[in-house]
């Protein structure tokens, strides 16, 4: 195996298990809140934790748009810019916090009027929420500490950090609840712990290994006019391309449930496969946004190009594996997240739409990455635009004849029109540079 293809592995694969591991905090207090004989916990949990899911997402531009920063910087070998560049995000993402915390009353308000759970969920849904709001220094934090690692090239912390935070999550939590007989309480302040274990230990492991730039990590030169403008203009596109993406995203559950229980669950089992998928593909797109930048920073235009084949090379690699493995194992697949006959059976008429999703998506993936590490970010805006464009005008043309199927056929557009755009638009850039 040749260097650039181990440099793509070697962030690569801790970023994979970095990702597997963070539907586990969720998992995680679903499993508990299952044993406590009610429900209503687990909707409090389910209510809860979309809301949060939301905030977090929108926010997700913090962990994005550092890492492309942090990656040029290092290409250019400006260690001081990329001192400072984590200085500035986790300033930044500390003020959000606050920001957060000081509106939970109309954010919690809004999330109700939107969820419109039954009373006792409701109720337990906003104990829940009161004490998961106070994670939002450690979660922001941690996206800006994340981010950091990912330039530098290395994610092999980011993945320990995933690694401890779900071990604490399950020690906590199970602790609280069965030992001192707590319920919602216990599982968010399980939850709560395991945050703030997660941005201390990141925070302890950023000053260990980077004690060579402890001289360079200063307020000085942070908030300067042009910095600031820069990380602001990456960070806004990146901030509304993610509007986009959520928007499809809820609509897209929302649409499924309008059609009654059944279709609601089939969509939500098929969406794993998807979800799944973007896991492996995420770790990609991270060796992406981590040597695109360093190369792009660099200036280094015959690298970048070759990290741009390899990338693709790997997954189109990973998106005919997949394709194969749902073809081959999709029934059992299937039977191990339900054990519903209606479900079962009415998820074959729309699997096909799942076996879609690796080829339609995989462009997509790979070009993320490339476009946050070069932060070309004003083309990611106008390539997610599009696609959301054609999902809504698609699903509208379509629902009347084939309903389900309009909705998956929409989502399947959407996925390769954001890679196709994507493509168009890199191409382009690289023209006129």
């Amino acid at each position: 195996m040749d260097n650039r293809n181990k440099q793509i592995l070697h962030i690569a694969l801790p970023s994979i298990v970095s990702n597997i591991t963070v539907p586990l905090l969720g998992l995680v207090d679903v499993a508990i809140v299952g044993h406590l004989g009610s429900a209503a916990y687990i909707g409090a949990i389910a209510v809860g934790g979309m809301t949060f899911n939301v905030i977090y997402w929108i926010f997700g531009f913090l962990r994005m748009g550092t890492s492309g920063m942090t990656s040029q910087a290092l290409g250019r070998r400006d260690l001081g810019e990329s001192a400072r560049m984590l200085v500035r995000s986790v300033g930044i993402a500390l003020a959000v916090a606050l920001a957060l915390i000081a509106l939970q009353g109309p954010l919690l308000a809004a999330s109700l009027a939107v969820m419109r759970p039954a009373g006792e969920v409701a109720v337990l849904a906003s104990t829940y929420f009161k004490i998961l709001i106070w994670g939002a220094p450690a979660m922001l934090g941690l996206f800006s500490l994340t981010g950091w690692f990912i330039g530098m090239q290395n994610s092999r912390t980011p993945m320990m950090i995933a690694i401890v935070q779900n071990v604490v999550n399950i020690l906590a939590s199970t602790v609280l609840v069965f030992g001192f007989g707590m319920k919602v309480e216990g599982v968010a302040f399980g939850t709560l712990t395991a945050q703030y274990s997660g941005f201390i230990i990141a925070a302890v492991m950023c000053a260990a290994n980077y004690g060579r730039l402890r001289s360079r990590f200063t307020w000085q030169g942070v908030w300067r006019r042009e910095a600031m403008s820069h990380f602001f203009s990456v960070n806004r596109d990146i901030f509304l391309r993610t509007l986009c993406m959520v928007s499809v995203m809820l609509f897209f559950t929302s649409a499924g449930s309008w059609q009654g229980e059944v279709v609601l669950a089939v969509n939500t089992l098929l969406m794993q496969f998807y979800l799944l998928f973007s896991y492996v593909m995420d770790g990609f797109a991270y060796a992406g946004e981590a040597l695109s930048g360093r190369y792009y920073g660099a200036r280094n235009g015959r690298a970048l190009a070759d990290t741009v084949k390899r990338l693709f090379s790997w997954g189109f690699g990973m998106a005919a594996a997949f394709t194969a493995a749902y073809a081959a194992g999709g029934d059992l697949l299937l039977s191990l997240l339900t054990d519903e006959p209606s479900v079962v059976a009415a998820s074959g008429e729309y699997y096909y739409w799942a076996l879609a999703i690796p080829a339609a998506g995989v462009a997509a993936f790979v070009w993320d990455g490339v476009f946050i590490g070069c932060t070309m970010t004003r083309g990611m805006l106008v390539s997610m635009f599009l696609a959301a464009a054609t999902f809504f005008i698609l699903y509208y043309s379509l629902r009347g004849a084939y309903a389900n199927h309009g909705l998956w056929a929409a989502f399947v557009a959407y996925m390769a029109v954001r890679g196709i755009a994507q493509g168009m638009i890199f191409r382009k850039s690289r023209k006129t540079a």
